[in-house]
């Protein structure tokens, strides 16, 4: 079932169990929209009980509690995507959620990712609504992670995918992609889509404090700087960039930089190993892992921002802080992207290393485009992905999973 934005009465301010089975907070895609979901959830005066795994550093705000659940011997870190140590740590994740609802009361149960899986019998005995944060279809993440071929694991997932969106009382999907899928498959069910348009300024805040810091530390004295920051798995098409660069560099050796913002220590080093391989890895910085608190600092130091995904339909949570930066943008013409971009607002290039170095190239000296994209991308931003419609989204669906308490 569609839905609509509609004034109402003012909510009474709730307690809400969530539950991120995610290691809340490392900055990637899941805890940042999980992040963004809180801080709206604050602003709207509920309060948040967050039950996460053991993995992850604390932020602070307003009205959040954090109940990290049990740590798990030997799983310090988590891999993007299904994995067997998931199993474990969702499970003790599980057993924390269990405690908190045996202890206390609360007005609704908010789960994210799988969490709903066991968030759907938890909702049902403990007498509570369930609203699905539906952040990608996990049975397709099997395949997009490579994570297994079984044909009975696939419908396993589908079959429990299908038995928390039809129990729900409402399902939130975060981009056109998976809204259209509910609404083909679950015409019933009531699900809003809620883009995660909010910046990470809104929680942590660029200064020109930390900007000039970041120029001495990385040596920046005029160059043009191409900025990519996210994730560094395969999906991300990475290496297509990295190759795009070497192509891009042989017609402008002396004044481009590519910063390269996250990746774990592996990733890095594979990264570093392509682009000594194709000998540019002079004109990359690598910064690995940074605190989320700098990545508005480092867009604010760039010229052109990079989003060179190849694979997903999810899109990714950047690109709505990219048309609000003031600074053009260069993507795949991919539909994790063009869901969102078109031509007049970036530039969007064949995913390929020679057309995403010809995108760059193109919009590197051109003061006139630059500044036509970036206020298409501003007033496109404004118009369709403002931070005031997602609270009011936000606030809508919660009064529409409480009016089905009653």
């Amino acid at each position: 079932m569609n839905t609509s934005i509609c004034k109402s009465d003012e909510l009474e301010k709730l307690r809400i169990l969530m539950l991120a089975p995610q290691p809340w907070f490392q900055p990637r895609g899941t805890p940042f929209s999980v992040l963004h979901r809180i801080k709206a959830l604050s602003l709207l005066g509920h309060q948040i009980d967050l039950v996460t795994y053991h993995i992850g550093q604390n932020v602070a705000i307003d009205n959040l509690t954090i109940y990290r659940a049990k740590k798990v011997p030997f799983i310090n870190k988590i891999k993007i995507g299904p994995s067997v140590p998931k199993v474990f740590l969702d499970s003790v994740l599980y057993n924390k959620a269990v405690q908190l609802l045996r202890k206390n009361s609360y007005d609704y149960l908010h789960t994210h990712e799988e969490a709903a899986f066991f968030g759907i019998p938890l909702a049902r005995k403990y007498g509570l609504p369930h609203l699905y944060d539906m952040h990608s279809s996990l049975p397709q993440q099997l395949g997009n992670f490579r994570f297994s071929k079984s044909k009975i694991l696939r419908h396993l997932f589908a079959t429990l995918e299908r038995n928390t969106i039809e129990k729900s009382a409402a399902v939130i999907t975060i981009c056109p992609e998976l809204q259209d899928y509910v609404e083909k498959h679950f015409p019933k069910q009531a699900s809003l889509l809620i883009e995660n348009v909010a910046d990470n300024s809104i929680v942590f805040p660029p200064t020109q404090t930390k900007t000039s810091s970041l120029k001495k530390q990385y040596n920046v004295n005029g160059e043009k700087i191409i900025l990519y920051y996210g994730t560094f798995e395969p999906y991300q098409g990475i290496d297509m960039f990295i190759e795009s660069a070497a192509r891009l560099t042989e017609r402008r050796p002396h004044d481009v930089r590519f910063l390269m913002v996250g990746g774990n220590e592996q990733q890095v080093a594979a990264c570093k190993a392509k682009a000594a391989k194709l000998g540019v890895i002079s004109k990359f910085n690598f910064t690995g892992f940074v605190q989320p608190d700098m990545i508005p600092s480092f867009v604010s130091l760039s010229d052109v921002l990079v989003s060179p995904r190849l694979q997903g339909t999810n899109s990714p949570l950047k690109i709505y802080s990219y048309l609000r930066s003031g600074k053009p943008i260069v993507a795949t013409r991919h539909i994790t992207h063009t869901q969102i971009l078109n031509d007049s607002v970036s530039v969007l290039a064949e995913p390929n290393p020679e057309s995403f170095a010809e995108g760059i190239l193109s919009i590197l000296d051109d003061k006139v485009k630059q500044q036509q994209l970036v206020q298409a991308a501003q007033q496109l931003a404004e118009k369709h992905y403002s931070y005031d419609s997602y609270l009011q989204k936000t606030k809508w669906i919660i009064e529409y999973v409480m009016r089905t308490k009653n």
